[in-house]
Order: structure tokens, then C-alpha cells, then sequence
């Protein structure tokens, strides 16, 4: 079994498991105490840990420490940025619209604190990849009616895994009046991520996702003194740039978790020779098999794929009770299956978008989990498209 108790673990998008060093740290720091906000000893060494996490999560998004703003998640990140105002150097900028790609994840898509009608979404192409002469003419032509704008467009993909050209965006974004936001929640630990190369103004981050605690997350700022009005208010903390009493252990073990991903390059090497082992074997089963986004670039862990005729709802339910665990989509849209917006901004047919599943892997899967994945799978969807003449062997 993958990391993830008795159930071989395939939804590393939804939740990474926990890298056993950052359990370790943190059992240690939650055996100790003290406000990291308070000036004597137990509070000063909270601080200290705080302020290591805070260069490690840095490092990994190639930027300086001073420039991390720490949150309970990559959505309160999220919506930190998508705010109608920034500070520059202390002067506020007033943001009149935000552009968001259509295949943004929900606490972006919904424009954060953006009025509802200052929302625009930029199409994407069949694969998924964001429309950049569309980006760029809505730009230009708010720009012209001398608005200042907000565009924020996702790294990679967290259902299809597919890359958004983030360094070009950022390159055509930088001679105009807009400010620039990239989710990099489900791209950090599976793909260099960088907010000068990418020229981003800010950058989210989520522990979970690379092996860290749930409930912490990183906003990342291109520059100290470009960022978004506060989302809480109140306290001194994180330099005044958000409120609340820090979550220490959970910090310290994002922090460890950051560096960790940031010097295991060798991982993703063998985890995308298992994804296309994976995706091999999905279409020696049934070979009407299909992998969105497969023509493009996509992440090295993660396959959205559907077998026509084999509904997600009832795959999902089988598989788990045969002890594997995969998702149907963003772990934030579930509870209910239903038809991914993202495959509908792609243009999936209904009936297709609805037999699609998600197998995102990890540093802890193997090639048995594989192979044990696919029996199953041959069995569980044999029996849900009996008859079906389409297996490759």
C-alpha cells in the first residue's frame, strides 16, 4: 500500500500524505509552547521556527524570506491577492476588474473579493491551456478605457495537470497597467516555481499539497512593498500584512516540507515514468481511454482521464471499496460528482466529462500500487461497461 492507510493512495492533488521528518518536527514543536508574538524565550524560539519556515517556503518560489506572507491555506492566499486593492510603496492601487482563466480553481474563479460584475474569465483552448492573444487583448483594451486590472491564471491545473505558460504571460503583462497573480498550489514540488521569473506580483502556496500540514498556505510577493490590501486585520503578525495568532507547528512543518521538495528533483523523474506507465496500462484496458490535456504539458504526477460509458460517480464507489482512492476533481468542488468546469471550459463532451476520474501520485507511490490500480480498474470498469468490446487485450 501508497501512503494513506489501507487504501492505495492516487489523489496526492487532493492532499499529499505527510513527509514523516515534518510528523517529526511537528510532534516536537506542539511539546512546546509560547505565543511567537511574545518577547521571552518560548516566544522568541516560536519566532525562530516561524522565521525558518518563512526562508525555506522563500526558497522554493524563489524569492526572499521577507517576502512570504503566511496563511491557513492556498484559497485564503487566493483571495488575499484577488482584491480590488494593492498598496504600492503605501500609496493604494485601485483594481477596476480581474481577468481569471476559465479553468481557475474555485476560490479563484469566483474573483475573490472582486465585485461579481468586475469578473471576467478568459477562455482556454481544448487542452486546456489559457487563451494568451485573448488575455492579452482584454488587457489592452481595459488598459485603453484606462482601467487597471488584476490578472490571475493558475500554474498548473489541479484536475488535468496541464501547464500554463506563466513566464510568457508575465512577460506580456509586464509593459501594461495590471498586476499579476499565479496559483502555484498544485505546480510547487512538481515544477520549478519561480515569482521573478514568471514576473508575478504574488504567488500562493499550500503546505498540503507537498507533504506538509493542512491548513497552512504562503502568499508570495514579488516585491516587499506591491501587495494586496490585508484579508484579516487586527494583529501585528506576519508585519501587519495579516492578523491572527500563527499557527507554529504547522508553519515549521511547511517550512521543512518546502525544503524537502525543493532538493528531491530525482522524485519527479520516477514519478512521471509511473504516471505514463499508468496511463500505458489505463489504455491496454480499454484503448477509447481518454487523457485530457495529454498533447500538452502537464504535470509529471497527475492523469484526468474517462472511459466513455464508465460514470465517475459509480467508478469512484467501487474503487473504493476495492482500497483505492482517487478523486473525480478538485478536492474543493467535491462532495457531489458532478461535470468539472474545467473540462466544460475545454469543450468535453457531457457524456465524457462525466465518466472522468482523477489519479494524481507522489513520493510515496509505487509500481506495485500501479499495477494493483489497474487490475482493479479492469475489473471495477468491466463490470460497469459490460459487453463493451474495446479492451487492447
Amino acid at each position: 500500500m501508497s501512503a494513506g492507510g489501507d487504501h492505495i493512495y492516487l489523489d496526492y492533488n487532493a492532499c499529499a500524505p505527510l513527509r514523516v521528518a515534518v510528523r517529526e518536527l511537528m510532534v516536537e514543536v506542539l511539546s512546546q509552547h509560547g505565543n511567537a508574538s511574545s518577547i521571552h524565550g518560548p516566544g522568541r524560539k516560536a519566532r525562530g521556527r516561524i522565521e525558518t519556515a518563512r526562508e525555506q517556503v522563500g526558497a522554493l518560489a524563489g524569492a526572499v524570506a521577507k517576502n512570504v506572507i503566511f496563511t491557513s491555506g492556498g484559497t485564503e492566499a487566493n483571495v488575499t491577492a484577488l482584491s480590488p486593492e494593492w498598496l504600492n510603496e503605501g500609496n493604494r492601487l485601485r483594481l477596476d476588474r480581474v481577468f481569471v482563466s476559465a479553468t481557475e480553481h474555485p476560490s479563484a474563479l469566483s474573483g475573490g473579493r472582486f465585485d461579481p460584475d468586475a469578473v471576467e474569465r478568459i477562455p482556454v483552448g481544448p487542452d486546456g491551456v489559457v487563451d494568451l492573444d485573448a488575455l492579452e487583448a482584454r488587457v489592452k483594451a481595459s488598459n485603453d478605457e484606462g482601467e487597471r486590472v488584476l490578472v490571475s491564471v493558475m500554474a498548473a491545473n489541479s484536475e488535468t495537470g496541464v501547464l500554463n505558460p506563466v513566464a510568457e504571460i508575465g512577460a506580456r503583462l509586464a509593459e501594461t497597467n495590471s498586476i499579476f497573480h499565479v496559483d502555484a498550489v498544485q505546480a510547487a514540488g512538481r515544477m520549478p516555481v519561480d515569482v521573478y521569473q514568471w514576473r508575478a506580483d504574488a504567488v500562493s502556496l499550500s503546505a498540503h499539497k507537498i507533504g506538509g500540514p493542512q491548513g497552512a498556505g504562503a502568499l508570495v510577493l514579488g516585491a516587499e512593498d506591491v501587495r494586496p490590501v490585508s484579508l484579516l486585520t487586527g494583529g501585528a503578525q506576519e508585519n501587519r500584512r495579516r492578523a491572527g495568532t500563527e499557527n507554529v507547528a504547522a508553519l515549521a512543518g511547511f517550512g521543512l516540507a518546502a525544503e524537502i521538495v525543493a532538493r528531491s528533483l530525482d522524485e519527479r523523474a520516477e514519478i512521471s515514468r509511473l504516471r505514463d506507465f499508468m496511463e500505458e496500462g489505463l489504455r491496454h484496458i480499454w484503448a477509447d481511454t481518454v487523457v485530457f490535456g495529454e498533447r500538452v504539458d502537464r504535470l509529471c504526477n497527475t492523469t484526468c482521464f474517462a472511459v466513455p460509458g464508465v460514470g465517475s460517480e459509480m467508478a469512484l464507489i467501487a474503487l473504493d471499496l476495492e482500497g483505492i482512492a482517487l478523486s473525480s476533481g478538485s478536492a474543493c468542488s467535491s462532495g457531489k460528482v458532478s461535470v468539472s468546469h474545467v473540462l466544460n471550459a475545454m469543450g468535453v463532451e457531457e457524456d465524457v466529462a462525466r465518466c472522468a476520474l482523477r489519479a494524481s501520485i507522489g513520493w510515496a507511490t509505487k509500481r506495485q500500487n500501479i499495477e494493483r490500480f489497474l487490475e482493479v480498474w479492469k475489473k471495477v470498469s468491466g463490470r460497469i461497461r459490460p459487453g463493451k468490446a474495446g479492451a487492447a487485450a
